[in-house]
């Protein structure tokens, strides 16, 4: 029996955010010999459940990065962050005038105004830069506003951080200096810990959470030996679980250093990277 735990964005997901139905038949053509796959990534629980339900798939699930691990309506690993740590870190941020999420238990807290500050921002660099492309840009914002669970708030300090459990702060932004100051600014840091899925995003979260800490969880939850799991990935955030499994598979699309670091490279995600890798490459 194999694990296999699966990235969405970039890996299991299309470009128009769907997953298709090769990737599908190959994933229950897996489960249908008892093989478990995982379905693990950097959205938010609720999210990620919709994104199934639509997809009529049925998988244990890691989320926020490894924050949260779910299977069948429970909830096996919750690795929060301190209300007086988010209200730190949300000043932190705001200092450097920069967009963020807060992913809750409860789904995803946008503040009303943050498309705003976005689409201010996209304006502002595309005068300085002219080969900023901000369709592209644009589609980035999209895909955050396309979420599943959002909630939409006036003020986040007005929030009682406490019962939310708030697992991860999702930095976006643009202004790719900023970001890389803020990153700096909390690198050396203990208390958190720090990842991306891409050039323009920063991810705060637990400093237990990572996709591969999870996936040695899940793996333990299912008496599975990590030489026996696999991890199927695209971007920075999936290193962690490149190192702890035994195989792992890196999109076409996925950044160098990941494919440089997989045991095998598999086709673009929109070219049904996915189910040729699970039948290539996994036994």
């Amino acid at each position: 029996m194999k694990l296999i735990a699966i990235d969405l964005d970039g890996t299991l997901l299309s470009e128009d955010g769907t997953i298709s139905n090769e990737n599908r038949k190959a994933i229950r053509e897996k489960q249908s010999r008892g093989d478990i796959v995982v379905i693990s990534s950097g959205r938010s629980l609720h999210d990620t459940k919709q994104i199934l339900l639509d997809a009529e798939l049925v998988c244990p699930i890691i989320t926020g990065n490894g924050a949260v691990a779910f299977y069948s309506d429970e909830i096996l690993q919750n690795l929060f962050l301190e209300a007086e740590l988010i209200q730190e870190l949300i000043e932190t941020v705001e200092s450097y005038g920069l967009y963020y999420e807060l992913y809750t238990n409860k789904g995803v807290y946008v503040e009303e105004n943050g498309r705003e500050l976005l689409d201010k921002e996209i304006q502002k660099i595309s005068k300085l830069d002219a080969a900023f492309e901000v369709e592209a840009a644009n589609r980035i914002v999209e895909i955050q506003y396309e979420q599943n669970g959002i909630t939409f708030v006036s003020n986040y300090k007005e929030l009682d951080y406490r019962p939310l459990e708030i697992y991860k702060v999702f930095v976006l932004s643009f202004d790719l200096e900023a970001l890389a100051k803020l990153r700096d600014h909390l690198a050396d840091r203990k208390d958190i810990s720090l990842t991306t899925s891409g050039a323009q995003k920063l991810e705060i979260g637990n400093p237990r959470s990572s996709k591969g800490n999870a996936l040695q969880f899940i793996a333990e939850h299912f008496a599975v030996p990590l030489k026996n799991t696999v991890a199927i990935g695209d971007n920075l955030n999936d290193l962690s679980m490149f190192e702890k499994a035994g195989t792992s598979i890196a999109m076409e699309n996925a950044e160098e250093t990941v494919k440089e670091r997989a045991t095998y490279v598999t086709k673009d995600h929109n070219d049904d990277g996915v189910a040729y890798g699970l039948r290539e490459y996994v036994e």
